[in-house]
């Protein structure tokens, strides 16, 4: 059995109000519950947590050292573009992690085109709305069961 984080950044509590054209109707609960489910099927554990925070995001990192997290699967929401310290969190605590998107992000405005953690994530997922996030975690449990290759 492997434990798994879902990490939600900037925003993405107002999903399923926020710009639906874009982000679609689900909630980030409805999310949530969807890859619990998923992850209990494959005979996994998965934890959530979401914040606006940056500081509140990096200590949730911080602790998935200790709490032996095998992947962590992150959508950065905003801080995609604007965040060094999450990065290098990241990269301190050196646990693989999956970077996420509801929306295409390379189709959107330029400056939603670099990301602060694409070069250094297992692989990035964006474009399928809520799915996504299930084929996140798909990866994640691929990842696992073949020792991390």
């Amino acid at each position: 059995m492997a434990r798994f984080l879902l990490l939600n950044g900037p925003n993405l509590g107002q999903l399923g109000t926020r710009e639906p054209g874009i982000y679609g109707t689900a909630t980030l609960p409805q999310i949530e519950q969807r890859l619990r489910a998923q992850a209990t099927a494959a005979g996994h554990e998965l934890d959530a947590f979401q914040s606006d925070s940056e500081p509140d995001l990096l200590k949730r990192i911080h602790q998935a050292r200790d709490q032996q997290i095998a992947v962590i699967l992150f959508n950065p929401a905003a801080f995609t573009h604007t965040s060094v310290a999450l990065r290098d969190a990241l990269l301190a605590v050196q646990i693989p992690f999956i970077e996420l998107h509801l929306s295409n992000v390379a189709a959107r405005e330029p400056f939603r085109h670099k990301s602060f953690f694409a070069d250094v994530a297992l692989g990035t997922i964006a474009g399928f709305g809520p799915t996504s996030y299930e084929l996140a975690l798909t990866a994640a449990i691929r990842h696992v069961s073949q020792g991390g290759e």
